[in-house]
């Protein structure tokens, strides 16, 4: 098996066989640095060297994701022959004996446990890492323990970026300089790739204009050109990461929201407290998942709340009912003219304490901004992108806000 069997884009070409102790390949929207790290796991469980762990921060995101990456990696380098998948273990195996082993960070118990058939752990690959907390990928690194020394250990880690105040931004970019038109940092314990769609060959002219067209300048530098965030006119200051795990027990001014979603979009679920004297958001915990039917959400919601109410967004009301009927206490939230700026408003006189397990809420609030004209100006409208958690948040405080709809 060669790698000309794969058709690999040219840019990843020289990291086939990268050593570096950590590898980071982050960069634009489409650039196929996901596609390429799962090719390049096949080829080293048929080379017969390696095993993997391959993780995102929550376990139930890697079948519709990374997983699904690496059987079209079998499939079209035409080595079904050499594997077997076992969807309910979260595996993959090759003839050689190596495997690939899924887990979520969120899966404490599995990561204690995970041990290969053959060998020891070679490999970690987290897809989407900024979804992770730095102690999370801490613990990680202890299941490389032990092995063939003669091989090299790895922790890959692929995303898109965010703000350069990420923890991976500044654990492995601030100390070296690193410059937004870089396309390449190495060293023997660090490697470093950007890549963007340019980079990968087998986009359409239709995936290149969709991301060409970008208007939002953020959003343009991020998700079309690969570079970390910097943001001068953020919405929400107000808040801070906290652990909360102590106190969710004592939680009982309970308040739930959900913004729908399914294929680009997330289904996105927010459980907070409120203390209404210190007027303080407490949200302890979060969903955030694409491809969920309504009676997979249903479950979902019913294992975080149980019977609870939960206000959801009004404009699916065929979703709410769906909802009811899996006896999940659902109501739409009452929108009115401005009501989303009204939420804004009311959200930012409070202090939110956010628990450091929900990512995705943090990446949000450190996200969301108003746009911006052609000077430069603030036009105090919100930019409507991620921002799935911030909605179902809003809903979930609609009647603490208390204020008289303009209609």
């Amino acid at each position: 098996m060669t790698q000309t069997t794969i058709k690999i884009n040219d840019a990843y070409l020289p990291y086939l066989d990268c050593t570096s102790r950590t590898q980071i390949y982050y960069g634009g929207s489409a650039s196929g640095k996901s596609v390429f790290l799962a090719q390049r796991a096949i080829l080293d469980l048929v080379d017969g060297k390696r095993n993997y762990l391959v993780c995102r921060q929550v376990s139930r995101t890697i079948r519709g994701s990374v997983a699904m990456e690496l059987q079209k990696a079998i499939i079209a380098s035409d080595l079904s022959e050499y594997f077997s998948i076992n969807k309910t273990d979260g595996t993959i195996t090759c003839t050689t004996g190596k495997q690939i082993i899924f887990a979520g960070l969120d899966d404490v118990e599995k990561l204690k446990s995970i041990t290969p058939q053959n060998g020891a752990i070679t490999d970690i690959w987290i897809e989407e890492a900024t979804e992770t907390n730095k102690d999370s990928v801490k613990q990680l690194l202890k299941r490389q323990r032990g092995g063939d020394d003669s091989v090299p250990k790895r922790l890959t880690l692929s995303f898109n970026p965010v703000l350069k105040s990420h923890w991976i931004y500044q654990e492995y970019f601030a100390g070296i300089g690193w410059a937004d038109e870089q396309k390449e940092y190495k060293s023997d314990g660090l490697t470093i790739a950007k890549t963007i769609y340019k980079d990968n060959r087998y986009l359409t002219p239709d995936d290149v204009r969709d991301l060409e067209r970008e208007t939002d300048s953020y959003y343009y530098q991020v998700y079309t050109l690969g570079n970390w965030g910097v943001l001068g006119d953020v919405i929400f200051t107000n808040w801070r990461v906290e652990d909360l795990s102590e106190m969710t027990a004592q939680f009982t001014n309970r308040r739930h929201g959900l913004d729908f979603g399914f294929s680009s979009d997330p289904a996105a679920v927010v459980n907070t407290h409120y203390d209404t004297s210190r007027k303080t958001i407490y949200i302890y915990r979060e969903l955030y998942e694409t491809g969920l039917t309504n009676d997979i959400l249903a479950g979902r919601v019913t294992e975080m709340i149980g019977t609870e109410r939960i206000v959801a967004d009004s404009s699916e009301p065929k979703s709410i009912q769906e909802l009811n009927n899996h006896s999940v206490y659902a109501v739409g939230a009452v929108k009115g003219k401005d009501s989303v700026n009204f939420g804004i408003d009311w959200l930012k006189q409070q202090t939110i304490i956010v628990d450091k397990s929900c990512i995705n809420m943090q990446n949000e609030l450190s996200q969301y901004h108003w746009k911006k004209d052609a000077g430069g100006n603030s036009l105090k409208i919100p930019v409507d992108k991620n921002n799935h958690l911030i909605d179902a948040l809003r809903y979930a405080y609609e009647e603490e806000m208390q204020f008289t709809w303009l209609i």
